[in-house]
């Protein structure tokens, strides 16, 4: 075989070796009553709207949010490590109610559907992130509550970070490192 070829070859089999949705990520963690918000300190269950877990590599224990907010802006504080195996936030759009967002009905985020800049209130009364699995599914509820439908990679840093988002921000530069 020649060595282009070969090289060739090689650089094809190990194109998908570093895709975050190889299949490789921990299964999410039922919501119970022990799940403890990062942030605030407080049961989970205690706040309505979406939740969100991070299951850290190596560590079997998931880390709680109160908010699907917080589990983004977890993601973007440079304090906060980087070897993220999964996040999951809240499907919205099977969940049984604002209140009762459900213990098992997760979505990895970074294949989730965000409502940004609605009226919608999360956990610590600021504007939610409002995760669904399904792109229709947000877009209905972007027309009932307002806000723009983002995936993953578009929500702007301030939606997550500030305490309110600029409504109509642009998303984030995303030109390669």
């Amino acid at each position: 075989m020649k060595p282009f070829a070969a090289l060739l070859l090689a650089a094809l089999a190990l194109a998908g070796c570093g895709d975050r949705n190889a299949g490789d990520a921990p299964k999410p963690t039922s919501l119970t009553a022990q799940a403890i918000g990062r942030y605030c300190g407080m049961n989970v269950l205690e706040h309505p709207g979406p939740k969100g877990q991070i299951l850290l590599r190596g560590n079997p224990e998931p880390i709680w949010f109160s908010s699907a907010r917080d589990a983004l802006a977890f993601t973007m504080l440079p304090e906060e490590p980087k070897d993220i195996a999964a996040i999951y936030v809240s499907d919205m759009g099977r969940a049984p109610s604002w209140d009762a967002p459900g213990a098992d009905n997760w979505v990895e985020a970074r294949k989730a559907w965000f409502v940004v800049g609605g009226s919608a209130r999360g956990g610590m009364g600021v504007a939610e992130l409002v995760p669904f699995g399904e792109k229709a599914a947000a877009e209905r509820f972007a027309a009932e509550k307002g806000g723009t439908v983002m995936a993953f990679d578009e929500v702007p840093p301030s939606a997550a970070l500030a305490a309110e988002p600029a409504s109509g921000e642009e998303p984030p530069s995303r030109e390669p490192n």
